[in-house]
């Protein structure tokens, strides 16, 4: 398995979990983090906390090591470490906020969820 296929069992597992407004960048060039960063967003706590959980869990599913999971308890950014895929889960009122959108502007953005859906 390579980055594209996290990046696949990622997005599905957030979009399984009905995340809204997921968007996948290509940060490859960009960053020195990760090839790619999920930004999506929950409409509760425990929405923000069952998408980062099933992220977490379909990739460790899959054979993935989840290196790291930040703010999870407190539900309003929860940022999962996948390694080459970097994933920040918000709460809708912290994704306004910090519009991490507008800070990698310069990233290309995956088509990812229209490949899942058909």
């Amino acid at each position: 398995m390579n980055n594209q296929d996290l990046l696949k069992i990622a997005v599905k597992a957030a979009d399984d979990k009905r995340a809204e407004d997921i968007l996948a960048l290509n940060m490859e060039g960009i960053s020195s983090i990760a090839d790619y960063f999920i930004i999506c967003h929950g409409n509760s706590d425990k929405q923000v906390q069952a998408i980062a959980k099933e992220m977490k869990d379909k990739a460790e599913e899959n054979g993935y090591d989840v290196k790291r999971i930040e703010g999870f308890d407190e539900a309003r950014w929860v940022l999962i470490d996948l390694g080459d895929v970097v994933a920040h889960v918000f709460h809708r009122e912290e994704r306004g906020y910090y519009k991490l959108e507008r800070l990698w502007g310069d990233a290309p953005i995956e088509d990812i969820l229209s490949e899942l859906n058909t």
